[in-house]
């Protein structure tokens, strides 16, 4: 499968989950000052994530072009020294705004990756927030992953932020194991710079906002104003 049509079968498979298919917004943000760049998919949606804007849809899918050339969470240091970092790349993504949180989230990921991929269950690995219990009980008990491959990693690893303020929330990645002839640890553990295991997805649970002064500020994300 190149580029092009793992582009497509993820557009389709959320479009079928009726999520609007969303065009890719320009690369400078439009009316936000804390981003050079649009960094990652939800830059777009930030004001509908703070409540300050409405949509005519409550689900949203989109191919986003991003640039990361600094700033919290871009992964510059990485750029140049691993094959999986890069300044400019498409994001895809798929967001809710009032509709469904952590278990349609994971659920979607999930089916997704071993339905429609078809990728081997037993090379998928899990990392969450070090205190989301929900998200680990999610994987273990509902999707059914062998708590021997979920991982509890800190803030650095598992908390995402798009800048020093606005939307932000725990979250929980998806990693691929390439096997023991790639060197490399699990995640969360010395040696897990390799190559072996892969990020592949990070789902975001965006239920705060990061206010200037550093606090967060809880926002239901089941409780999103989206209607005309």
């Amino acid at each position: 499968m190149n580029t092009k049509e793992l582009r497509q079968a993820f557009l389709d498979f959320y479009k079928s989950k009726d999520h609007a298919v969303v065009d890719s917004s320009s690369l400078i943000p439009a009316n936000d000052d804390t981003l050079l760049f649009t960094n990652a998919g939800m830059v777009q949606f930030k004001d509908v994530f703070l409540g300050t804007e409405k949509k005519k849809y409550v689900k949203a899918t989109s191919s986003q072009r991003c640039i990361r050339a600094g700033g919290k969470h871009n992964d510059l240091e990485n750029v140049g020294y691993t094959l999986r970092h890069h300044t400019f790349f498409e994001m895809l993504g798929n967001f809710s705004f009032g509709d469904y949180f952590k278990h349609d989230a994971i659920a979607f990921a999930w089916e997704f990756l071993t339905d429609v991929l078809k990728l081997p269950e037993d090379k998928l690995w899990i990392s969450v927030y070090k205190d989301d219990d929900e998200a680990a009980a999610i994987w273990r008990d509902e999707i059914g992953i062998n708590p021997d491959r979920i991982v509890r990693l800190g803030e650095e690893d598992n908390f995402w932020s798009m800048g020093d303020t606005g939307p932000c929330g725990p979250c929980s990645e998806i990693y691929y194991d390439h096997g023991d002839h790639i060197p490399g640890t699990p995640p969360g553990s010395d040696g897990d710079e390799g190559d072996r295991y892969v990020e592949i997805w990070n789902l975001v649970f965006m239920q705060f906002n990061r206010d200037s002064s550093g606090e967060l500020i809880y926002q239901n994300p089941l409780l999103i104003l989206v209607w005309d």
